[in-house]
């Protein structure tokens, strides 16, 4: 992948974290249906992402 894609899918994976860990920050309902969407789960998936693609960045910019 070129640096620009690999970049643009940082963001996008950043920008979807960090709405996940907003959805998850927030409190249950008390009296309502369970959360059916793992927000911590595809927060931690999201952030795991950003790594993995600072660390393709980084070899795209100093390879070895």
């Amino acid at each position: 992948m070129s640096l620009e894609v690999t970049v643009a899918i940082a963001a996008v994976a950043l920008i979807l974290g960090a709405l996940c860990a907003w959805r998850g920050s927030k409190p249950a309902p008390l009296l309502g249906a369970p959360r059916m969407v793992p927000w911590r789960f595809l927060m931690l998936a999201c952030f795991t992402g950003v790594v993995v693609a600072l660390v393709h960045i980084v070899q795209l910019v100093h390879p070895s």
